[in-house]
Formats: structure tokens, sequence, C-alpha cells
């Protein structure tokens, strides 16, 4: 039965799979540009004061076509576990729970839990997928 966990933040994704006795651990990098907000041209409004203007929605459908491709190349990888779970910091784990709900509900259907967890190192992180399967 394979068993996968996966810590996650809105940089990269890190999979471990739990097999027999044998545990594995991949990195998928998220590739997204935080864009800097805060605008390179201005205009100028009644009061003669510079305003800033940005193309923010321009900048948010690229950042959600990024975080999409980051969540499609992530179910890549695990879409042939029998378990998944999904922890890290930050909300990212619950866009990722949508968009397993919305899009693969295969896999949306083998996990078992989403979790908030601070930053880790790599064998803190194993540990953490070895001891939830554990004990659950």
């Amino acid at each position: 039965m394979k068993k996968v966990g996966i810590w996650m933040d809105s940089k990269h994704a890190h999979i471990i799979r739990l097999a027999q006795e044998e545990e594995t651990l991949e990195t998928i990098n998220s590739d997204i540009e935080f864009f800097n907000r805060t605008g390179t041209g201005g205009t100028r409004v009644k009061s003669g004061v510079t305003q800033d203007v940005t193309h923010e929605r321009k900048y948010l459908e690229k950042e959600k076509a990024q975080f999409k491709n980051y969540f499609n190349s992530i179910a890549e990888a695990v879409v042939d576990c029998d378990e998944l779970m999904i922890f890290g910091p930050a909300d990212i784990n619950e866009k990722f729970k949508k968009e397993l709900s919305e899009h693969r509900k295969s896999l949306f259907g083998k996990l078992k839990a989403v979790e908030k967890a601070d930053s880790m190192t790599e064998n803190q992180t194993k540990a953490y997928v070895r001891n939830y399967f554990r004990h659950k």
C-alpha cells in the first residue's frame, strides 16, 4: 500500500512516499513568480499626487495559472498513491485540496488529512508522515 505525505508551501513541495519499510522523498519546485505590486507607472489624479497604477488583474491571473501548474505537477507525481495526507504552513494546503476536489476527484477520494505544520527539516518531514500513518 502506497502512503504519501506532502509538505507544501508556495515555493516547493516535499513528497514523502512510504511503501513497506522503504521511504523516498521527492521535491517539486513551484516556479511561481511573486509579483511586486508596487507599480512602475503613475498617473496624476485631481489632487496632483502621483498614484501608482498596477495591472493587478494581469498579475493575479498569471499567478493563478502558475499555481494551477504547480498543483498539477504535484498531483501527477502522487497519482498512484493509495492514501494521501497534506501538511504545511499557511493556506496553500486548502487551495490544493480545493483543486483536487474540483479537478482530481479520484485523488481527492484518497485524501485522508489536511493539517497545518511549520517548516521542517527533511528528517522531521519524513517522521511526521511516518507517525501520521502509523497512528491513523
